[in-house]
């Protein structure tokens, strides 16, 4: 594959909780949820350092074993992870770090994909462009929606206005008729959406985090198809230059309500090859 990808975090200040690695057949996004301020989360390595764990692991399993399935490479790797700080850190704990999990492998004639939780795998080819999200998370964020009125404003109110959203939406993680994330357990993979597309059917790939598909899903400034285009034509650097201007033209999130004014961001475009 070719593939080209660009990151860039929320603010100068904090680490990118975002990790993006690819190999000659393989591509793995994952968008680690940060902690709000004054929450605990019971670990001592922090969301970005999990998601980088989890990523190479991700990124090693796909590559080294093309007959293993996505699910269980994921599984495997949610496995090793937690292995490496279960003796330091509580892994039971509500607020444990999490991630959002992407992966495409190249097999043959077939792209197969694994989807787990809200980053947005995008595929174009002749039968059109196709988006792939999980938005299971997204069913119970809108029940607690009237809680984010504040969030355009700054201070307390509204630092604790995403503690408390955040909190409540931990009581439907990673469980049965909730939503499912990657952390420290291994069955979450089996709830990721999986698939395959024939080769003429996945020409171009696009990989955005959350932060990244903004401009489409959340600002209703693009299209799909016109996001595979810019990211091929202008690049993924340019296609986040294009979300943090659209972002600071809503700097108070009040046309976009939102919980983060700027969030990680990161996008890829991925072009297979075929031949």
């Amino acid at each position: 594959m070719d593939v080209s990808f660009a990151t860039t975090a929320a603010s100068a200040d904090r680490d990118n909780e975002d990790f993006f690695g690819a190999g000659p057949r393989v591509a793995v996004l994952l968008d680690g949820a940060g902690t709000p301020a004054g929450a605990d989360d019971g670990c001592s390595h922090g969301v970005a350092w999990f998601a980088r764990q989890l990523g190479f692991r991700c990124l090693a399993g796909a590559g080294t074993n093309e007959d293993l399935p996505l699910a269980d490479v994921l599984g495997e790797a949610i496995e090793e992870v937690a292995r490496l700080h279960a003796g330091t850190c509580d892994l039971a704990h509500p607020g444990s770090p999490s991630s959002t999990v992407m992966l495409i492998r190249q097999k043959s004639n077939v792209l197969e994909y694994l989807v787990l939780a809200d980053s947005v795998l995008v595929v174009s080819g002749d039968a059109g462009t196709t988006a792939i999200t999980d938005d299971r998370e997204a069913t119970f964020a809108d029940r607690y929606r009237p809680s984010l009125d504040v969030l355009g404003e700054a201070g307390e109110r509204h630092d604790g206005a995403v503690k408390t959203f955040v909190e409540a939406l931990r009581d439907y993680r990673n469980r049965e008729g909730g939503f499912w994330v990657a952390t420290a357990d291994p069955a979450a993979a089996a709830q990721a959406l999986t698939g395959h597309f024939k080769s003429e059917e996945a020409k171009v790939v696009a990989l955005l985090s959350d932060g990244a598909s903004r401009p489409i899903d959340r600002f209703g400034l693009a299209t799909w198809d016109q996001a595979v285009t810019e990211l091929q034509s202008e690049g993924p650097g340019e296609w986040l230059r294009t979300v943090r201007r659209a972002e600071l033209d809503d700097p108070h999130a009040q046309r976009w309500p939102r919980t983060k004014v700027h969030d990680d961001a990161t996008a890829a475009i991925a072009i297979p090859n075929w031949s």
